[in-house]
């Protein structure tokens, strides 16, 4: 299916109703037995109760056996905390995105490891007419890309298997990975240049807090343009603003 950069549309009838039950308890305020959740969602019983199943199952609702109602589960808190906290970073970062992007003139991303990918969550683009393009939600491959090799740096793992060649540059040699991944825990920083795409380069560093990894900056570009000393420039300033926000996050 091609990629039309735009949200689908097209919806889950069965989900649509999950969702209809999350919100009825939510708004309720109390436990709700299955009944009382099919009358106020205008769904069969038969259904409601599948999707009960399925819900507490998940941990988005829970059963108490005592009354033989339900109520809203512990991932509920765990998924709000999560989307809070992404929210507030992208807010705090947002400044210091723009200023990067305008002080180095190519694009500045801010990027969130999970258990074994990273994506980017906000980018400010360069306003130069030939720029590279980020995307919200791209996963940055890890032995590609500079900010997966941070990634790496920092606990991410690889998949099992042959890694793949995106370019003629791009690293498949484990051994010769796990060299530049070590050199990038020791300096602070890495880079990938020519390496997931033939004319894009890239830095980056991780943003640690309690010595843990919580992001990762990044600056990319053309890498006809994006060069040594560019990136030599966009890596002190990317290192100073992540100091500064591993302080205060």
């Amino acid at each position: 299916m091609a990629r039309t950069g735009k949200p689908a549309v097209r919806q889950v009838e069965s989900v649509q109703r999950a969702i209809a039950v999350l919100n009825v308890l939510a708004e309720a305020g109390v436990d709700l037995g299955t009944n009382e959740i099919a009358r106020r969602t205008g769904v069969n019983v038969s259904t409601v109760s599948r999707l009960l199943a399925t819900l507490v199952d998940g941990g988005l609702l829970q059963y108490v056996p005592s009354t033989g109602r339900y109520r809203l589960g512990i991932r509920i808190l765990q998924l709000a905390s999560v989307a809070r906290e992404n929210l507030e970073l992208r807010d705090l970062v947002r400044p210091h995105l723009e200023e990067i992007a305008a002080m180095t003139g190519e694009t500045a991303t801010l990027s969130l490891p999970g258990e074994r990918d990273v994506f980017t969550v906000d980018f400010v683009a360069s306003d130069s007419s030939v720029r590279s393009v980020a995307a919200i939600g791209r996963n940055s491959v890890p032995h590609a890309t500079a900010v997966g090799k941070v990634f790496l740096a920092h606990g991410g793992t690889l998949p099992a298997g042959e890694l793949a060649a995106y370019t003629e540059h791009t690293v498949t040699d484990r051994a010769a990975l796990d060299d530049e991944v070590e050199r990038a825990g020791r300096q602070g920083w890495a880079q990938a240049v020519r390496e997931r795409e033939p004319e894009l380069a890239g830095v980056a560093v991780p943003v640690l807090a309690s010595g843990g990894l919580v992001a990762i900056l990044g600056v990319q570009g053309p890498a006809t343009r994006f060069t040594e000393d560019p990136m030599r420039v966009a890596v002190d300033l990317l290192c100073e603003r992540a100091a500064l926000l591993g302080s205060v996050v």
